[in-house]
């Protein structure tokens, strides 16, 4: 049998570029989440923009009181991050514990493990999409129940718009919110979007809604913003990506709008 040869320190070490990728979103994502991963691998990752995940724990049903239960674990997931190295943007993917716990308290969490970090979340990201698009009066479709969709509401409230209509589908389980159809999404959108309304708002990361918008925005003749849809435009105009996606619907082919608050809007 041949002997196995000495193991030699190569002399030289290589020159190392300053990241594997250019730029780097986090994504804080649920344990029972399904669609944000393949979301942002075909609406965010490239060979410039590479995206790293956490998962924190969540148990259904979608309540406000479950959801809430999510904020002390957002540190700590941000934490695992690339620890010690920087971040160009970081969304939390839940529109609906975002809106419970708060803009301001979710970006606190985040920063504590990740100072700096522009934080990104989905009814965040809706608000600027909305107001990039010019829409002041709009129809919100989610797949929530009742309690669980009123404190959206009350955020798109109080960020000034004209809520012309409300439609959930009283859905607790976000596994099977995952699981409608993208072609029956359309078809919801098309009878939950008011004659007066000038966009639709469809909530919910677990919806595969970005794979619905270009047929939604057929179907209703006007702009769409999903939650998924307005995370991924976010993070990639925080990393300075502004190549338009058209085929991602109308938002995704505009600049992001000057940020200057929890409010989103400056």
């Amino acid at each position: 049998m041949k002997p196995l040869p000495d193991i030699k320190v190569y002399p030289k070490r290589p020159v190392l570029d300053d990241r594997p990728l250019e730029r780097r979103v986090g994504l804080i994502i649920l344990a029972t989440d399904h669609t944000t991963e393949p979301d942002f691998r075909r609406m965010v990752a490239s060979e410039r923009v590479g995206v790293y995940v956490a998962r924190i724990p969540y148990a259904n049903p979608t309540t406000p009181e479950n959801l809430r239960k999510m904020q002390p674990a957002l540190t700590a997931g941000a934490a695992l991050i690339l620890p010690d190295e920087p971040l160009d943007a970081i969304c939390y993917s839940c529109t609906s514990a975002s809106v419970v716990i708060g803009d301001t308290e979710i970006e606190a969490a985040i920063q504590a493990a990740k100072p700096g970090v522009p934080v990104v979340t989905p009814p965040m990201s809706g608000v600027r999409g909305l107001a990039a698009l010019g829409a002041k009066r709009i129809s919100i479709l989610t797949p929530y129940t009742v309690e669980t969709s009123r404190p959206m509401t009350d955020y798109f409230a109080a960020r000034g718009f004209e809520i012309e209509s409300f439609t959930c589908l009283g859905f607790e389980d976000d596994r099977e919110m995952a699981r409608i159809p993208p072609a029956a999404l359309v078809d919801l959108a098309r009878e939950a979007t008011d004659a007066s309304a000038e966009a639709l708002f469809v909530s919910c990361t677990a919806l595969r809604g970005a794979l619905a918008v270009m047929g939604i925005e057929d179907a209703i003749g006007r702009p769409v913003v999903t939650s998924n849809q307005a995370t991924a435009w976010n993070c990639l105009r925080l990393c300075g990506d502004e190549t338009p996606r058209p085929e991602f619907g109308r938002l995704m082919t505009l600049a992001l709008p000057q940020i200057s608050s929890h409010r989103g809007l400056a």
